[in-house]
């Protein structure tokens, strides 16, 4: 049974949402912060309430229609209820975009990466109507990792101004890192080469055309391949600092 769309149109009123989170981490929930990261706090909080339910709503799409995990109608037309989980997430990037842009405008990398998750979003939604499986599926693998990964950056932000911040970043780090990089580096590009297999395959008779198929993996390899690397970069720091330390001891 399909699920009704509940607002018309539900863009705008996602949006307001993630505004009144932004507005509510600014100026109340982190309003004693260091100036330098209070709107970034505010953008972690406004991904707290984005990913987590981003993630459950997909997963409880999916299976709204596919049977099995193992056999992913990635090319089946989306229902109403997954062109509601694709708004939320639409919403959301547009929210976060906005605040880069006025923010952190030197960023240029969450920019690019921000307009073109849009232009996968929006055009599975508004323009082919088809794949929202393949494109949640990918959503899903993108926000399990969401909430430890904000509480690693809030607390990697407030870690010279608490000790208790330093003391969650030093024990989270490894289990992040480690987390992180099953999902991206393992589960990503096996849940992508599936998808690439069946659109490739043309099993869905042109439905999905070629240009737009092609360019949302191409997107994903590209999202894929920088967070391998973004972790990487992690993963050496944390072996720097431990190394540090240890000759710290000894000498």
């Amino acid at each position: 049974m399909d699920i009704p769309n509940l607002y018309d149109p539900p863009i705008p009123v996602f949006t307001l949402w993630f505004i009144f989170i932004y507005i509510l981490g600014y100026f109340i929930i982190f309003k004693n912060w260091n100036r330098k990261y209070r709107a970034e706090a505010s953008s972690c909080l406004m991904s707290l309430f984005h990913g987590t339910p981003a993630l459950i709503l997909s997963i409880f799409s999916i299976f709204q229609t596919q049977n099995t995990i193992s056999q992913l109608n990635f090319t089946s037309p989306n229902t109403s209820f997954q062109n509601l989980v694709l708004e939320y997430s639409i919403a959301y990037f547009l929210m976060d975009l906005l605040h880069y842009m006025v923010m952190v405008p030197s960023d240029v990398l969450f920019i690019v990466h921000h307009l073109a998750t849009l232009y996968v979003l929006m055009t599975c939604r508004y323009v082919i109507e088809h794949g929202a499986v393949a494109i949640l599926g990918i959503l899903v693998l993108a926000e399990v990792t969401t909430t430890c990964q904000n509480t690693w950056t809030l607390a990697r932000y407030r870690k010279v101004d608490s000790a208790k911040a330093a003391l969650v970043l030093e024990f989270l780090s490894p289990c992040f890192y480690a987390y992180y990089t099953v999902v991206r580096g393992i589960l990503g590009p096996l849940f992508v080469y599936k998808i690439g297999l069946v659109f490739a395959s043309g099993v869905d008779n042109g439905v999905i055309p070629r240009w737009a198929w092609i360019s949302w993996i191409v997107v994903i390899i590209a999202g894929i391949g920088l967070s391998i690397l973004w972790v990487l970069h992690l993963w050496i720091d944390l072996y720097r600092e431990k190394s540090t330390k240890e000759l710290k001891k000894f000498s």
